[in-house]
């Protein structure tokens, strides 16, 4: 087991009462499943998203933690958030990387795979996972 290593799971869903299909926006939520399957404890700092769209627009997002938070996570503790996005067409993209520290001051980045997001006309399905 690598001494420095969280693991990611990513549920992303097409938000259809977010959703404005006819003025080309589309509400998607993702939730994010974190978990330490490292042997110290560290924590999540910062966050890096690559978003792109079925057009190939791609936009960044870095920012302090995640939804206000930059949990400390023990061996095997998990931290779960949802947040969401919104493109211009129906189905696009999205991966990145957490930035975190752990407790003996090391340093590590956690990719997050790429994922799919496609608006489902049911609404209640959830999108692809790329693994």
């Amino acid at each position: 087991m690598p001494k420095y290593q969280f693991s990611c799971e990513v549920t992303p869903q097409y938000r259809p009462e977010q959703s404005a299909p006819e003025d080309l926006v589309y509400g998607f939520s993702y939730t994010v499943t974190v978990t330490n399957t490292g042997e110290v404890a560290a924590q999540l700092i910062s966050r890096h998203w690559i978003i792109s769209d079925a057009n190939g627009h791609t936009e960044e997002v870095k920012g302090l933690g995640v939804v206000g938070h930059q949990p400390l996570l023990k061996p095997g503790e998990a931290f779960q958030y949802t947040s969401g996005c919104r493109l211009r067409t129906p189905s696009g993209t999205m991966h990145g990387s957490y930035f975190c520290v752990a407790e003996d001051g090391e340093r590590f980045e956690v990719p997050i795979p790429m994922f799919v997001l496609e608006a489902s006309h049911g609404g209640g399905t959830p999108s692809r996972v790329l693994h």
